[in-house]
């Protein structure tokens, strides 16, 4: 009969899961430590072990640090909440084979525990660069060479309410307007759009409207034939012709000057497209998705863009939220850059420490998920160990770790600090005890003492 080694501090569900498990043909055994956890696997044979994040003398990664220094070969599921995602990815990279949300599912878990037995046996820390499980990047978008995932959901209020709006547009053939500031992910989002709309098999083609040269507009977007104009050396296909049946994808269209915006409204009203020096018409059947970092009515009142133009690219309007508006998704996005960073730099970095992690929760990033990206492409470059460290992150970057904290100061907004902290150390509440100046068992009683779960 397969053993699963139970690690939970929570008594009651850990009796629940021991009774629910044996009806399931399962052998268990409970523990309510790390140190009790470690007693057992040095002492006993298991098949699986079901840890908690959360243990009141360690965390699940030193228990999984200590398996991996004693290279033992047993599966280990992970059990968190959605506010410490981060650290359940920082579990795969150490060897965890899956990890499950709070509140359990029991489908969900007893389908990773089958998973998890029937898959080959594997040491933990033997192999840094973990997969990261589906559960953790529900919808990530395609993108780049090869179909290579570039982009990951997150789980903040923000990020679920943009995410749900996506799902309830893409199937449609509404045209959407992304509205957003730079480097929040614009692209990301058409191309999911189209993935998930009825048109995934047709070409998806995107157009930078800010690189295109005046003169040339007409040209890109309708194609031109041989000798046209100057230059014209041969028949050119436009981005309306290529994208015909599928997605054009237009990126910041409040570049666009208003002869052209003239231009691309007759062709969006008339589904039809004539070549630059041509006779003949193109029937085109597009689904347009744009995007602007800018505020198009203020265009619009100062004449810089078409109001007949705007509506009718603005179907539906996706509001792109900031980096910092998301801030409990911060060391989501930072695993999930440094899981690129490893492959593409042929590194093996295992995630970042805690001065590391609370730097980056407390900057602001203005440059939002690019500027994320490229900060940790670098210090993945500079890193000499195993973690990420404040000496590897920009200077800019780095000096949010010494900014003011939260500190419990007075009873007074007690309960909403500690509310912040929480969101800012993404859930982890070692991290949040240090930006409010408390101790962890302090931190705990008041957590109690306000019913903060």
């Amino acid at each position: 009969m397969e053993r699963i080694l139970i690690v939970d501090d929570d008594i009651t569900f850990g009796l629940m899961l021991e009774t629910w498990l044996s009806k399931k043909g399962f052998a268990t055994k409970t523990t309510a430590s790390a140190a009790a956890a470690r007693a057992a696997l040095a002492e006993e044979s298991f098949s699986l072990v079901l840890s908690d994040m959360r243990l009141p003398d360690e965390d699940g990664i030193a228990l999984l640090q200590w398996m991996s220094g004693r290279r033992l070969e047993v599966p280990v599921i992970v059990m968190t909440s959605y506010a410490e995602i981060q650290n359940a990815v920082r579990c795969m990279k150490l060897g965890a084979r899956d990890y499950v949300a709070k509140p359990v599912n029991p489908d969900e878990l007893l389908k990773k525990i089958r998973e998890a037995l029937d898959a080959p046996a594997t040491v933990p820390g033997a192999a840094p660069a973990v997969k990261r499980p589906a559960s953790a990047a529900p919808a990530a978008v395609q993108g780049g060479q090869g179909g290579q995932l570039n982009y990951i959901e997150g789980h903040s209020d923000a990020a679920r309410r943009l995410y749900e709006f996506v799902r309830l547009v893409a199937p449609t053939n509404m045209s959407v307007l992304v509205n957003g500031a730079s480097g929040t992910g614009k692209e990301h989002v058409a191309q999911l759009i189209h993935r998930e709309s009825k048109r995934a098999g047709k070409p998806f083609v995107a157009v930078d409207c800010g690189a295109i040269p005046r003169e040339l507009a007409a040209s890109e977007f309708f194609g031109h034939v041989k000798g046209s104009f100057t230059g014209a050396v041969g028949d050119k296909t436009g981005a309306f012709e290529a994208a015909n049946g599928g997605t054009l994808f237009l990126d910041e269209v409040g570049n666009l000057s208003y002869e052209t915006q003239v231009q691309l409204l007759r062709a969006l009203q008339e589904r039809r497209i004539r070549p630059v020096g041509s006779n003949r018409e193109i029937p085109v059947d597009i689904r347009l998705v744009a995007a602007t970092n800018e505020d198009l009515e203020a265009a619009i009142a100062r004449g810089a863009f078409r109001s007949d133009l705007y509506h009718r690219i603005n179907e539906f309007t996706l509001r792109m939220p900031e980096l910092r508006q998301m801030r409990e998704d911060v060391m989501l996005f930072a695993d999930f850059f440094l899981d690129q960073a490893n492959r593409e730099l042929d590194k093996h970095i295992v995630g970042f420490d805690a001065g590391a992690a609370a730097a980056m929760m407390r900057y602001d990033w203005p440059g939002n998920l690019r500027q994320m990206k490229n900060t940790v492409m670098s210090a993945t470059l500079l890193c000499p160990g195993d973690y990420i460290t404040c000496r590897e992150l920009p200077a800019e970057v780095a000096g949010a770790a010494d900014a003011p904290a939260v500190p419990l100061r007075n009873p007074a907004g007690e309960e909403e600090r500690i509310r912040r902290a929480l969101a800012m150390a993404g859930g982890n509440k070692s991290q949040a005890a240090k930006l409010l100046g408390v101790d962890r068992k302090t931190l705990y009683n008041k957590l109690h003492l306000y019913g903060i779960e």
